[in-house]
């Protein structure tokens, strides 16, 4: 029951609503069935009916309702009756739609909400933390747990609005016959008591499902990533056998859970059965109680007796479920403690020069950098190159504030990066990375991300500024063209040039390149670069490469090696003077 109690803290109004609704229902269909006893006796004993048979001789409830006819006027013929019953009946199938509406509208929300939860956590947080999660851990959360955790609060809903009409007909199944009632609970309590063992199996087989669905898909999508040089080496058996063998096993939780669900309702109809049996026949014969009022007795019962079934079959599916949302909920709660801290204040300018002081970084008991100095005036075109691990991309994420250095300061002109705001700084930064990632929509997607603040003019203006302009006007929808979609296949450059476009069209100040040209041909190295020459003066360029094509462009390029740099010399021969040094 913690599960319920967790989502009535965090819905409680609309929560109270439905099950107001749903009690007011109850009621209603209660009120409508105690109809049915004097409507039984006018039927049995004739037209006098309920009003010939002396006082006395009527059940309690019958004799309460013909008196409750008698104050307001009435007499209680089968005409207003059953009128009386029809119009309850209808009342609460109006307010059964109105609570199914509402349980409708919040399992859809709470769904949402836990997405959404997940996606703001996990986007705040820390990046050294966000690099070592594994992609499909999350996916699974947002997809699967998400969809089964909305699922576990219908489950729990439909559970307590089902033992709220469970006590409204024994409330009323009380009123006709106290001791059969009451004998009636305990034999049904004792019934589901007995097949507890059957829900403690379900709740087992939900958490084994929750583990394997996680892992499961973490492996596939960590694989599906690689799939292309696997296929190269004909190795994809190998990784087929791994998922192979865990999606066997999310198979056997998935039966074991079939097999307690079947043996429930299995097992539920033919124990209650016998109970009912055995009651009309003591109702009948031990206890001689009239025909009338054992029918209606009956009636009451079954309902009491398949209400709680139903209640026991919906708190074993939320069980079932209710693991899937205690894991969603962990990684969410995980992902807000590893949130990124941004004290910074200051509003950064960049009028002048990005700088690295003396800045020490390592990855655990691995020292990356060294007491690394470096400068980046406004307006330059800057390269760093290296040997892989030298901490190139490292120097990246450390001006863009994704890590912190362990010693040394990085300055914005004369604000410590520490102190200026980093949403801000990093709004200023046009950002291109090596995987030429597109979107599968359009061109104009792909270059604004669905920003509405950019219209096709400065989508337009970017891809010229990336040189992209010719070949997407060459396309068969131009800027509405879908990548990927015939007529809309890019060259690894193409989809380069749109990736620069993406990273230009919100006009930033610093534009980074990590490795943006390694995975290209000379040739169109080479273009690119002239793109970037032209863009120099107008923003500041940074660029991380093993090409030489890059430090041709550069103004000015630094080696990176066991975590220290240098300053390389000038060589280009127009210029013929080596560079000033920092």
């Amino acid at each position: 029951m913690r599960l319920l109690s967790t989502f009535f803290r965090r819905y409680p109004g609309e929560s109270i609503l439905t099950l107001a609704a749903l009690l007011f229902a109850g009621i209603a269909e209660g009120f409508g069935m105690t109809m049915l006893l004097p409507l039984l006796g006018i039927a049995m004993d004739g037209p006098g009916g309920a009003s010939a048979a002396p006082a006395g001789q009527k059940p309690a409830l019958e004799e309460a309702i013909i008196r409750g006819f008698d104050l307001v006027g009435l007499s209680p013929t089968i005409r207003l009756l059953l009128l009386i019953f029809v119009i309850c009946i209808m009342i609460k199938a109006a307010l059964v739609l109105l609570a199914n509406k509402r349980v409708g509208y919040m399992v859809a929300r709470v769904a949402t909400d836990l997405r959404l939860a997940l996606i703001r956590a996990l986007f705040a947080t820390r990046w050294e933390y966000y690099v070592h999660q594994p992609i499909g851990r999350f996916t699974n959360a947002f997809a699967t747990e998400a969809s089964r955790s909305a699922d576990a609060y219908l489950f729990g809903i439909r559970l307590v609005a089902l033992v709220v009409q469970a006590m409204v007909y024994a409330t009323v199944a009380l009123m006709v016959s106290w001791r059969e009632t009451l004998a009636t609970l305990v034999a049904g309590f004792v019934i589901l008591y007995a097949l507890r063992r059957l829900v403690k199996r379900a709740k087992s087989a939900g958490r084994r499902q929750t583990h394997l669905l996680k892992t499961l898909l973490s492996h596939l999508t960590d694989t599906l990533q690689s799939i292309k040089p696997l296929k190269a080496m004909a190795r994809e058996n190998l990784a087929d056998a791994v998922l192979q063998t865990r999606t066997r096993g999310l198979n056997m939780a998935l039966r074991r859970q079939v097999f307690s669900e079947e043996a429930l309702r299995a097992l539920q109809e033919p124990l209650m059965t016998v109970f009912l049996g055995f009651g009309l026949y003591a109702a009948l014969v031990w206890w001689q109680m009239p025909l009338a009022t054992v029918l209606v007795m009956v009636f009451m019962l079954v309902k009491v007796l398949k209400t709680l079934q139903k209640a026991q079959k919906e708190y074993q599916s939320m069980v079932i479920a209710e693991s899937a949302y205690w894991s969603l909920w962990s990684k969410i709660e995980e992902a807000e403690k590893e949130r990124e801290q941004n004290v910074g204040s200051a509003a950064p300018v960049f009028a002048d020069a990005v700088r690295l002081q003396e800045v020490s970084f390592g990855y655990g008991d691995r020292r990356v950098l060294n007491r690394v100095s470096m400068a980046f005036p406004k307006g330059s075109f800057s390269a760093i190159i290296g040997p892989s691990g030298a901490g190139k991309t490292t120097i990246v994420d450390l001006i863009t504030g994704l890590l912190s250095p362990s010693s040394g300061t990085i300055w914005i002109d004369g604000i410590p990066l520490s102190s200026a705001d980093m949403k801000a700084w990093r709004q200023g930064i046009g950002y291109v990375p090596q995987e030429t990632l597109l979107l599968h929509d359009t061109v104009m997607v792909n270059v604004t991300l669905g920003d509405p603040a950019y219209d096709e003019a400065d989508a337009e203006r970017a891809l010229r500024e990336a040189g992209a302009w010719d070949f997407i006007t060459g396309m068969p929808n131009g800027i509405h063209t879908v990548v990927g979609e015939r007529g809309g296949c890019l060259s690894g450059g193409q989809r380069q040039r749109i990736t620069i476009a993406r990273a230009l069209v919100h006009r930033p100040r610093l534009m980074i390149l990590d490795e943006a040209t390694s995975a290209l041909d000379p040739a169109t190295e080479a273009a690119i670069c002239q793109t970037l020459r032209q863009l120099r003066g107008k923003l500041t360029i940074l660029a991380i490469s093993h090409q030489s094509a890059i430090l041709e462009a550069a103004d000015r390029a630094y080696r990176l090696d066991n975590g220290t740099v240098r300053l390389l010399p000038d060589r280009r021969p127009e210029r013929g003077a080596a560079l000033a040094t920092l």
